[in-house]
């Protein structure tokens, strides 16, 4: 509560939980109270109510109430995306207000913007320089290793080392292959000095015949080859005037085996020596392929200590370069949007709009109504009528039940002679006269009745069809054929322990099958056990002789054939049939049956197929106070004559009804 003294001085009480506060301040300056601070402001121009009593009031909202408040009335809008615009709108019943929010949320969030980029960077920085802390010790561990490396190895460059040492060692293979030669030409010299000349031609020289003899270097050696090449010589010249007998010839020959001989000793010696530098130069090359073996693995441990040095290096720069980003962006922080204009409120409201009301009312119900007839229109897909029946099937329809709605059946009964005059026992009636135009009453009759699928009521078309046919004076016998799923010994309550099965496999009599009802000329022989293989027992001849037996004792047979929908066993039982009977039941039978039914007719030639509108519901009766309904037609013909129902008047359907039925 709030209430002012003066012009410049007011009065503010604050509940807070269970106590109140209470304080004086002037206009203009903060009030301080629990979690809040309340500034008051006059306008210009606008008298104050000054008295004792308080003349405003005002509640606290906590942050949740006011939260969503906001969320509520504030909406943003992209207004051109290209040019990254938006717009902010607040909804209040005070125009005032929602603009003086609308201001303050522009300000409090281009300063949250601001502290919270300033906040970023400030976290990015502190970040960076944790990293380079740790990078910087890293750094100076991994080139500890590299000074170790250095001392233990003695190099600063493995692979330079390396390098070196396939040099020498391609220098020393040189080496060798030099005194190998030089060995080789010293066994070619020790060879050829065995000759009697040691050239081929007088003007050839010991240098022509061993031409790499210069590179022994010994000229001893090629002093002693030359020598010996020249006492050879005069040899031979002496030879041609004297004989070996002679002083002369003996005397140059005794020289010539002094010269041989020193040449012998010096070709050892030589020998020797190159014997001893080829082995000198085997011990070095063991050495440097030693120390060569021993590289790859400094080499492979010198890149991985210089591995994390290059790593870190880079890391440090990169991280130095990154925080002198972080602080010139820190230094010119700047917001990432602007206020383009500040909020305005509106001059007349905005909301409600009542000729949008009123359209959108005017829409919505016609939607709406669409809708449903739309809803209802796709999900019809069964036949509800008589006229859709007469529509989409070929076959005559002999007449129309009505739903028996005088008792809740369990299971399909007998109920004609229970209830005479109910509108199912009229229908029924109707039916059997229109039975009359297709196959005369005066001869014997085989009728069948099936449906597409079980449920659609064949049994109990069937036993109450018989039922009537028999209060009308014929012998009637009904056949349970619908082995897989017997169901005509419970519409009499009887047992099922022999049937048609046991007939067929000769087990039992037709007279100990047959069974007798409350009807005195109307009997049944029910299914019996259940057969695996009921088509094969239908195929049997003895299933025509049972017909023949029960054609000289009865007038009407009437079968309760299986479900052709689901097996074959119907059409077998229909091709013998006079009068085929096809069930259709309101509501529940598919439109997609009656196409069924029509290939059934084509393709099995049953040219009297009839059919029958089962549980149907009374609508729009026709009558004198009992609601009668008619319709006509013979043969093969899509009408037929009869009555459609016969039951007590009702009252006219109520809206509620109605409108009940159109949603059924």
């Amino acid at each position: 509560m709030l209430n002012f003294l003066t012009p410049t001085k007011y009065q503010v009480s604050v509940k807070v939980r269970n106590q109140t506060l209470t304080g004086t301040y002037d206009v203009g300056q903060w009030a301080p109270f629990p979690g809040m601070q309340l500034l008051l402001e006059t306008v210009p121009g606008r008298a104050l109510p000054i008295g004792d009593d308080p003349q405003y009031h005002f509640v606290i909202l906590d942050d949740g109430s006011m939260n969503g408040y906001l969320d509520k009335n504030l909406d943003v809008t992209v207004v051109n995306p290209s040019a990254n615009t938006i717009q902010i709108s607040f909804t209040d019943n005070n125009p005032d207000k929602a603009a003086h929010i609308i201001n303050n949320i522009d300000t409090v969030y281009l300063q949250e913007k601001l502290d919270r980029k300033k906040q970023s960077t400030a976290l990015s920085l502190d970040f960076i320089d944790q990293v380079i802390a740790d990078n910087d010790k890293r750094w100076r561990a991994a080139e500890e290793a590299q000074k170790e490396f250095v001392r233990r190895n003695k190099t600063y460059d493995v692979k330079g080392d390396m390098a070196a040492l396939k040099g020498n060692l391609e220098k020393q293979q040189e080496d060798r292959q030099k005194l190998q030669d030089k060995l080789r030409l010293l066994s070619d010299i020790s060879r050829l000095m065995n000759r009697e000349q040691l050239t081929r031609n007088d003007d050839e020289t010991v240098a022509d015949n061993l031409p790499g003899i210069t590179e022994l270097e010994d000229p001893t050696l090629i002093g002693l080859l030359n020598e010996l090449d020249g006492q050879q010589r005069s040899l031979r010249l002496t030879l041609k005037s004297q004989t070996d007998k002679t002083f002369a010839v003996q005397r140059n020959q005794a020289v010539i085996r002094d010269t041989r001989e020193l040449l012998q000793r010096q070709l050892q010696q030589d020998f020797q020596l190159f014997q001893k530098q080829l082995a000198r130069l085997d011990a070095k090359d063991a050495q440097l392929n030693n120390k060569l073996m021993a590289m790859p693995e400094k080499v492979t441990e010198q890149d991985r200590l210089q591995r994390p040095l290059s790593l870190y290096a880079s890391t440090y720069q990169r991280l130095v370069d990154r925080k002198m980003d972080f602080n010139i962006q820190q230094a010119g922080t700047t917001p990432e949007f602007q206020i383009l204009s500040p909020a305005s409120p509106p001059s007349e409201p905005i909301t409600p709009v009542r000729l949008l009301v009123y359209a959108i009312g005017l829409a919505s119900g016609l939607l709406l109504g669409l809708g449903l007839i739309a809803t209802r229109y796709l999900m019809h897909n069964t036949v509800t009528g008589i006229g859709e029946l007469e529509r989409g099937a070929k076959a005559a329809v002999l007449g129309v039940i009505p739903t028996y709605d005088k008792e809740k059946l369990e299971v399909s009964r007998l109920v004609v002679d229970k209830n005479p005059k109910a509108s199912v026992s009229e229908a029924i009636r109707s039916i059997r006269t229109n039975l009359d135009f297709i196959s005369p009453a005066n001869k014997k009759r085989i009728i069948s009745v099936t449906s597409t699928i079980s449920g659609e009521g064949k049994t109990f078309v069937a036993v109450n069809l018989g039922g009537i046919i028999a209060l009308s004076g014929q012998r009637v016998i009904i056949l349970d054929l619908d082995m897989r799923k017997p169901k005509v010994n419970l519409a009499f309550d009887a047992d099922n322990v022999r049937g048609i099965s046991t007939i067929l496999i000769e087990r039992h009599t037709l007279a100990e099958c047959i069974q007798h009802t409350g009807i005195e000329s109307l009997d049944f022989i029910s299914a019996g056990p259940t057969p695996p293989n009921p088509s094969e027992l239908i195929l049997n001849p003895r299933f025509d002789q049972m017909l023949a037996e029960l054609h000289r004792s009865y007038d009407v047979i009437l079968i309760d054939t299986p479900p052709v929908g689901l097996v074959t066993d119907g059409i077998l039982i229909m091709r013998k049939a006079d009068v085929p009977i096809y069930i259709v039941r309101a509501n529940y039978s598919r439109k997609v049956f009656l196409k069924n039914l029509n290939r059934l007719m084509s393709n099995n030639q049953f040219t009297k197929m009839c059919t029958i509108l089962n549980d149907a519901k009374a609508q729009n009766a026709y009558g004198y106070g009992y609601g009668y309904g008619y319709g006509y037609g013979y043969g093969n013909s899509n009408t037929g004559y009869g009555m459609g129902y016969y039951e007590e008047s009702t009252q006219a359907p109520t809206l509620g009804q109605k409108i009940k039925s159109f949603f059924s």
